[in-house]
């Protein structure tokens, strides 16, 4: 989009992401797709923003095939409809959001490969929404080995991580400790592009440092159930707001669960994720506590981009809620797939 300068490219960008949150899918769409059938959902999904994609792909798949890709292309296509109406003053620290789709997708792919899943199944469920396009991502699916994928990507961001790990990774057959690098990595980045000088940078900082607070929590609730000792500290991504990595690794400690949820208590004045905290001082799987958090931040984006209408917030806030849909419909069509019950299917949505 070409800035004419002053507020009016923030107030336009802020009005069309108001008009695309409207049309996102609704609880009660979702709780009535529990009770559908594979086809009837397909269906339904054809009737809504998904409707040109599945239209398109309609002839050459099918199922849960036609729902995965149609989801995949639709989410890229948002994606990159929104960096083409973002103002050159804020496009920085979206691209700068948007990169960690290169992390998920160069991921896949290697995990694909390693399983000896089809290109054309690993294609399926790319997005094509960072600084590797869906051209680079093609020769990354064309290559014959995971040694071949990272020797192609040296040169760029992901490169010196994925050199580092990928030994590790084959040897231990698991991408967990190469996927914390990346995104370690990932933040660093995006906290040196908060502080670079750009107007904005102190409202994109602080939403990083919440997203890095609350990953951080989630991954110690799944360290506590692993049991896991002072290798936490290597997985902990550093430059929170609320909690310090020290801090982290002391709660860590902590056996007793309702002492564990005081102490994460104690470091917030945010009377919303006290309430949270109250919750998870009940027993509750991993699953059912990343939900909670993930809500907390996306109800907390939603506030944020209203106190910072004419800032990145709004922005990212819509990019976040539009990931979740297409997770929410992923979640649901996979679970009718494998015939789950509806409670279960229901637990994994974020809505």
């Amino acid at each position: 989009m070409a800035d004419v300068g002053g507020p009016a490219p923030y107030i336009y960008v802020s009005t069309r992401m108001r008009v695309r949150k409207a049309k996102l899918i609704p609880r009660e769409e979702y709780l009535r797709m529990l009770n559908m059938s594979l086809p009837e959902i397909t269906r339904f999904i054809g009737e809504t923003e998904y409707k040109k994609e599945i239209d398109e792909l309609g002839s050459s798949f099918s199922g849960i095939n036609l729902i995965e890709v149609g989801l995949s292309w639709n989410l890229a296509k948002e994606y990159q409809e929104i960096l083409k109406i973002t103002p050159s003053g804020l496009i920085r620290f979206v691209q700068s959001y948007l990169r960690r789709w290169d992390i998920q997708n160069v991921l896949t792919i290697l995990r694909g490969k390693v399983q000896g899943v089809k290109a054309g199944k690993i294609k399926e469920v790319l997005i094509p929404a960072g600084e590797l396009d869906k051209n680079v991502l093609d020769r990354l699916l064309g290559e014959d080995s995971p040694e071949r994928i990272v020797e192609s990507l040296k040169d760029r961001r992901l490169g010196p991580v994925l050199s580092a790990g990928l030994h590790e990774a084959l040897e231990t057959g698991s991408f967990a400790k190469l996927e914390n690098e990346l995104y370690k990595q990932l933040y660093v980045q995006m906290i040196s592009d908060a502080k670079g000088g750009i107007k904005g940078g102190n409202v994109f900082l602080n939403y990083i440092q919440m997203e890095i607070d609350l990953r951080n929590l989630m991954n110690l609730f799944r360290f506590r159930a692993a049991h896991a000792g002072e290798e936490i500290r290597d997985l902990l991504v550093p430059g929170g707001k609320a909690f310090t990595v020290d801090e982290l690794m002391r709660m860590s400690t902590i056996e007793s669960l309702d002492e564990f949820v005081d102490a994460a208590k104690k470091k917030t004045r945010d009377p919303e994720l006290v309430a949270v905290f109250d919750e998870l001082q009940q027993q509750r799987s991993i699953h059912e506590i990343e939900v909670m958090l993930t809500k907390f931040e996306l109800k907390q984006m939603e506030r944020l981009s209203k106190l910072y209408a004419f800032s990145v917030l709004p922005i990212l806030a819509y990019l976040e809620m539009k990931k979740y849909e297409v997770a929410n419909l992923r979640a649901i069509a996979r679970g009718k797939e494998y015939n789950l019950p509806n409670e279960r299917i229901q637990s994994y949505l974020v809505m």
